[in-house]
């Protein structure tokens, strides 16, 4: 090894060294201010205010679901045609019959 080789290497331990006990203070900065923001969010108005809204909504969707439970839902309310054949005959018809009295007038 080289006199120039040997002062590099150690200039590089030293710049290593004090990057480590950089970066190790700024985790450690980063690590308490990250402990004390819960504490100042603790009383902020708006959470409280989001809470009586979330609460509130809890409620209108269990009446809504109650309201629900007592509707008379569509596959009950009325029976599905037998055939497609069928309902598409007496749409025709209906249809012939109109225009059938329209052209009457």
């Amino acid at each position: 090894m080289t006199g120039q080789e040997a002062a590099a290497s150690v200039a590089s331990a030293r710049v290593r060294k004090a990057l480590a006990w950089l970066l190790g203070g700024f985790a450690l900065f980063g690590f308490l201010s990250r402990r004390r923001e819960p504490a100042a969010a603790v009383g902020d108005p708006r959470a409280d205010e989001l809470r009586r809204k979330l609460d509130e909504s809890r409620a209108i969707v269990e009446e809504r679901d109650e309201f629900e439970g007592a509707e008379l839902t569509v596959d009950r309310a009325e029976p599905a045609p037998e055939d497609p054949g069928s309902r598409r005959r007496a749409v025709h018809e209906s249809a012939r019959a109109t225009v059938d009295q329209m052209r009457r007038r």
